[in-house]
């Protein structure tokens, strides 16, 4: 499944992520590649402090939302990068690493810098079994997205993309186990209101904690 999230951000760290960003030093991104995508990996990326100090910011971010941790079930985070798309550059067919850090990576995440009308292509495709998901957000916007899914990013032929890219490591491995999970929270979000349906609410909760216990790989 994909996931789109709308300012996960506030305006002020979306600004200093993007100061930050726009302030530091860029090389070559196919050094930092797997062999699979090595050969088709042509962008850049920011250094080591730059992407620490976007790590912390980001990090902090994602730890307070609600959907992101029911989501994903994080674990930890398995790493960061800054990428950035220059006109002729793009990253063709790839799946990402499965171990990033020494820890298995379960989710991928990409946070947009650049507005989409200040630049041109640069969108983000990922296969799915119907077909393409084809993605082009405004700046602010994260794309959160199974690790092990066909993906790449076309060609910028105008402008320049920056955005940030990070893994996780989930409490649950399996992706159709975090969607069940994720569903059971929107059930139980909606029995919350209603005090007359508490039983089922018992029940449903019941069900989920012994899924829980079942699939969390701690």
């Amino acid at each position: 499944m994909i996931y789109e999230f709308d300012d996960i951000l506030t305006r002020e760290e979306l600004a200093k992520v993007i100061t930050t960003v726009k302030h530091g030093g860029f090389h070559e991104g196919a050094a930092g590649a797997g062999w699979q995508a090595e050969s088709v990996k042509h962008n850049e990326e920011s250094d080591g402090a730059i992407v620490q100090e976007v790590a912390k910011v980001v990090g902090q971010a994602l730890a307070r939302s609600d959907k992101f941790k029911a989501l994903a079930w994080p674990k930890r985070l398995a790493g960061f990068l800054v990428s950035r798309y220059k006109p002729g550059m793009t990253y063709g067919t790839h799946v990402d690493n499965a171990l990033l850090n020494n820890a298995r990576s379960d989710m991928s995440f990409t946070l947009f810098l650049s507005e989409p009308d200040t630049y041109e292509g640069g969108e983000l495709v990922i296969e799915q079994g119907d077909g393409e998901r084809i993605i082009k957000p405004p700046k602010g916007h994260m794309v959160l997205y199974s690790t092990g899914a066909l993906h790449h990013v076309a060609e910028v032929t105008k402008g320049e993309r920056l955005a940030v890219v990070g893994w996780v490591r989930s409490y649950v491995r399996d992706p159709g186990a975090r969607e069940m999970l994720y569903d059971l929270d929107c059930v139980m979000q909606d029995l919350r209101d209603r005090p007359d349906d508490r039983p089922i609410l018992d029940r449903v909760a019941k069900v989920r904690t012994n899924l829980l216990r079942l699939w969390v790989d701690d």
